[in-house]
């Protein structure tokens, strides 16, 4: 089992840059396969970005490709969202998430362990 915490989010104007931090327990993270999500109000979840346990492989949504990038430093046992050129559109509650699944693209897998989330709110 693995327990997730994010943290970085905060109140930004369209343009600028924020990193998302999502730190766990356990000594097997590197294990893991981690998703980066956000659920905006009224809408539903949706995948932002996701990264293979190792950091070979990674994906994005169409609509973040070019202006996030996710990373991992499995020492730390972190998983990082650096979030640039930020949009309104972009606000919303940003959960990561972890995954042993081996069935599944980063995207369309299922998440097993969720953090609490860390809001993200971007003024025009």
């Amino acid at each position: 089992q693995v327990l997730l915490v994010e943290s970085g989010g905060g109140v930004v104007q369209a343009g600028a840059s924020l990193r998302l931090s999502c730190t766990a327990s356990g000594r097997t993270f590197s294990r893991y396969d981690v998703g980066w999500f956000r659920q905006a109000p009224g809408k539903e979840r949706e995948f932002v970005a996701g990264i293979s346990y190792i950091g070979g492989s990674t994906e994005y949504a169409d609509s973040v490709k070019g202006r996030f990038t996710i990373s991992r430093d499995n020492v730390k046992s972190t998983v990082y969202l650096q979030m640039n050129s930020l949009k309104p559109e972009d606000t919303a509650v940003y959960f990561c998430a972890a995954s042993l699944r081996v069935i599944g693209t980063l995207s369309k897998k299922v998440y097993d362990y969720w953090g609490q989330g860390t809001q993200v709110t971007v003024s025009s």
